[in-house]
């Protein structure tokens, strides 16, 4: 299926208009979305880099990102945290601010020579407001919860963002963990962007780091009840990959009242008032 990539993807978010009380966000791939908030727009997770390895091109070079007003890194893996892009990134959005956990902002601004008041690093619970859009750290456990032994910092967030009059969660790379839906209702969410990819042995003792299944996801969302809740994390990489109509065919089953919808690369979609 064709897809906007590229000046005409640039072109399709900066002209498209998110009433008061929506959002609106396009799939990259992987867990990297383009979130639209008003007119402030978010870049999250975007792996934009060339490999072998991809099952999907980069939807975009790095030198297209001329409008983002926040980057997030959720965690220092390459496909969340692009470094190889990151510079070009704040090249081409000059205006832009990173949001990365506490635990790796000094690496970063130290390895990839950006502007230290360019950064916020946050964790549990804290944040920070960025163009009338508040961002708060949520604790990641990509797989389990690790956090630093001297600062006690998580290497692994989710982040819950408000803003425009609307609310959306973006998981990063988690697995469940005790607290987590206390935590997440807190807020009450129009979106959620879940990871799907599981869990194995075989990934785990090749370094592939997993998250929840798709029947977690689902339970996650049954218990927090989204607006609407969007599958990820399931179509870059051979052998971590998962069916996300499984996700939907099992969401259906057990919470029939809950909506939810598998994205399309670099196709908009709008959240919120009348969707």
């Amino acid at each position: 299926m064709n897809h906007p990539t590229g000046q005409a993807l640039i072109d399709d978010v900066n002209s498209t208009t998110v009433p008061h009380g929506q959002g609106a966000f396009w799939w990259l791939g992987q867990h990297g979305f383009i979130v639209k908030l008003g007119e402030v727009v978010l870049y999250i997770d975007a792996y934009l880099s060339p490999s072998a390895a991809r099952n999907v091109p980069p939807l975009l070079q790095p030198e297209d990102v001329t409008n983002a007003d926040v980057i997030v890194g959720t965690h220092d893996h390459g496909d969340h945290i692009d470094r190889p892009i990151w510079p070009a990134l704040a090249t081409a959005s000059p205006k832009a601010t990173f949001v990365v956990p506490a635990s790796h902002r000094e690496a970063l601004i130290a390895d990839l020579s950006l502007e230290g008041d360019r950064v916020i690093g946050l964790d549990d619970m804290l944040s920070t407001t960025i163009e009338g859009v508040k961002i708060t750290a949520v604790p990641a456990a990509h797989e389990l919860l690790v956090t630093d032994p001297v600062t006690g910092f998580h290497d692994c967030l989710g982040i819950v963002v408000e803003g425009n009059g609307f609310c959306f969660y973006h998981a990063g790379d988690t697995c469940i963990y005790e607290g987590i839906q206390a935590k997440l209702r807190q807020w009450n969410i129009d979106l959620a962007f879940l990871p799907i990819n599981g869990r194995c042995a075989r990934r785990l003792t090749s370094g592939c780091i997993g998250n929840m299944t798709y029947q977690e996801a689902v339970d996650l969302a049954g218990s927090v009840r989204p607006g609407l809740t969007v599958p990820t994390h399931f179509e870059m990489f051979d052998g971590n990959t998962e069916n996300p109509e499984l996700f939907m065919a099992y969401l259906v089953a057990k919470y029939p009242q809950l909506k939810a919808q598998i994205p399309l690369h670099g196709q908009a979609t709008m959240v919120g008032g009348s969707s």
